[in-house]
């Protein structure tokens, strides 16, 4: 089964930028559809993007439209987060996970990374 860890988080003002790395291994990385998710402190964790196994399809949640862009690159085994014009709701710790059907049934969470963006 695929395993899945991500990176590039950090500390940011807001309306900065980051980009997030969800890297792959064991599995065959072009099987899986990868969703990103968050969880801020005392909330909740909530869907942000999600992208097909080929990458020819992305699906945002409505506060990361026209901010956040998801792509793949599936010959580094890759899912990538680009965030821009970060506002302090965005603050949490980013997790990507795997899935098999496209549906809501997710697996392999990452340990997750933070973003911090500060007024």
């Amino acid at each position: 089964q695929v395993q899945l860890v991500e990176s590039g988080g950090g500390l940011v003002q807001a309306g900065g930028s980051l980009k997030l790395s969800c890297a792959a291994s064991g599995g065959t990385f072009s099987r899986y559809y990868i969703g990103w998710f968050r969880q801020a402190p005392g909330k909740e964790r909530e869907f942000v993007s999600r992208i097909s196994k080929s990458g020819d399809s992305t699906v945002y949640a409505d506060s990361a439209l026209g901010r956040f862009t998801i792509s793949r690159d599936n010959a580094l085994n890759t899912v990538y987060l680009q965030m821009n014009s970060l506002k302090p709701e965005d603050t949490a710790v980013y997790y990507c996970a795997a899935n098999l059907l496209g549906g809501t049934t997710y697996f392999s969470w990452g340990q997750g990374t933070q973003v911090t963006v500060s007024s």
